[in-house]
């Protein structure tokens, strides 16, 4: 017996040939192996669901932030109710501070757009043409020759409202504003015509189709703000950091004004999609779940067909700590399997999401993810690999754990009891 229990050592080459052995069962055992396989599938499934819907989570926060803080500011020095007087000395000692990488005046205000029979709703920002310049999104997302049109009596709007609109380049846009110029038959709201020198494409529905450009000069007297502006907007070097800049822009103590940055301007939003993302998790894991269910039940049926044999392997010397290990290997297999190729599906699709979006849009005739309803133009994928391997760990983790009591069960079978039933 000394011979034979010598050959069962720690995970010894007899315990894999017996657990590779078991995982290909006879016919008789073809139920068995279908729940198995069923484990496996179910855990493939469930990993590389996880790692997709992360990954396009992940991809949509960037994407967000990254179109929503290039198009806003990380900072924002607002009128408390009043314009904003003397912003060009405002503006030059707010560059000065450190971390601090642009800051432009703005006036912002909201109007009616209408060109022939159309007409919508829209958010005018007035911005000097040197800061339009500087603002990066904006300036590589204008259609050609924008820029250079962009002068007195000219504005420049999104590609969705122009298509919208029917408003092309040289276009005459009306604007009405809401507020009133007195007069002795009442208040009449202002309204004036502009040319669209351009339009504009950031790939972010939200703004192509709500925002408009206007030189600052145009805007101040648009709206009726002389000498004056709504707010200052800031760009730092580290978005991350933005809280730290607006503490020093708040310690310029500038009056009528309060400062805000953008994690407190778009918290409820990102707050919201970093709610979502973790039920997404938690609700995806039940499918891992479910699958390490899946082994359980296998390994216990398994343990049941096999009495007659682990009954044997005990009079040759195995012990319970052999037969535990040689059935938690067997069901450790089939979850190390299930990750492995999880991993691999779910990798391959999460960096080829959005051609695989357009392929099934093709198949099907229909637009999946409408830019309309969740911002983006296209379905963005954005891969960590800290949270693949979380992934991973959580769905070993759950095999495992779903291997241990049928392994155990295993171990403490009597022998003489199983080859009595037998």
């Amino acid at each position: 017996m000394a011979g034979a229990e010598g050959r069962f050592t720690v995970f010894s080459p007899a315990e894999r040939m017996l657990a590779f052995r078991y995982l290909r069962p006879r016919r008789s055992e073809g139920f068995i192996s279908l729940i198995a396989a069923f484990a496996f599938l179910g855990i493939t499934i469930g990993v590389a669901t996880l790692i997709v819907v992360m990954s396009v989570m992940n991809g949509f926060r960037a994407e967000l932030l990254s179109r929503v803080l290039g198009f806003n500011s990380h900072v924002v020095v607002y009128g408390d109710g009043r314009p904003i007087r003397g912003y060009d000395r405002l503006v030059g000692e707010i560059r000065k501070i450190e971390g601090v990488a642009s800051a432009a005046a703005v006036v912002d205000g909201q109007v009616m757009a209408s060109v022939g029979g159309r007409s919508t709703g829209a958010f005018v920002r007035g911005i000097a043409p040197e800061d339009l310049k500087r603002h990066r999104l904006l300036s590589d997302s204008l259609s050609p020759g924008a820029f250079g049109r962009f002068a007195d009596g000219t504005l420049i709007l999104g590609q969705r409202m122009a298509a919208y609109l029917g408003a092309g380049t040289g276009s005459r846009l009306r604007l009405l504003s809401p507020k009133c110029e007195p007069t002795p038959v009442g208040c009449v709201p202002g309204i004036a015509s502009f040319d669209v020198a351009g339009r504009f494409d950031v790939g972010m529905s939200e703004y192509d189709r709500g925002y408009l450009f206007m030189p600052l000069e145009t805007a101040q007297e648009f709206f009726r703000i002389d000498r004056g502006v709504t707010n200052i907007e800031i760009a730092v070097d580290d978005p991350d950091r933005a809280e730290a800049v607006a503490d020093r822009v708040r310690g310029l103590a500038i009056p009528g004004t309060f400062v805000r940055s953008w994690q407190e301007i778009h918290s409820t939003f990102f707050g919201a999609l970093k709610v979502e993302r973790t039920v997404m998790f938690l609700i995806l894991t039940l499918i891992v779940i479910v699958a390490a269910f899946n082994i359980v039940s296998s390994m216990i049926m398994l343990v049941k067909q096999k009495g007659q044999a682990i009954a044997i392997l005990c009079t040759m010397g195995a012990t319970r700590g052999n037969i535990m290990r040689l059935f938690f290997m067997t069901g450790a297999t089939i979850g190390v399997a299930g990750t492995f190729f999880g991993v691999l599906l779910g990798l391959g699709l999460a960096y080829n999401i959005d051609g695989l979006k357009r392929w099934v849009e093709e198949l099907l005739g229909a637009e999946l993810f409408p830019a309309t309803v969740y911002f983006l133009s296209s379905l963005p994928s954005k891969v960590e690999l800290p949270e693949v391997a979380q992934i991973v760990a959580m769905a070993l983790v759950l095999t495992f754990l779903a291997t241990i009591y049928p392994a155990w069960r295993a171990s403490r079978l009597d022998p003489v009891e199983a080859l009595r039933n037998e």
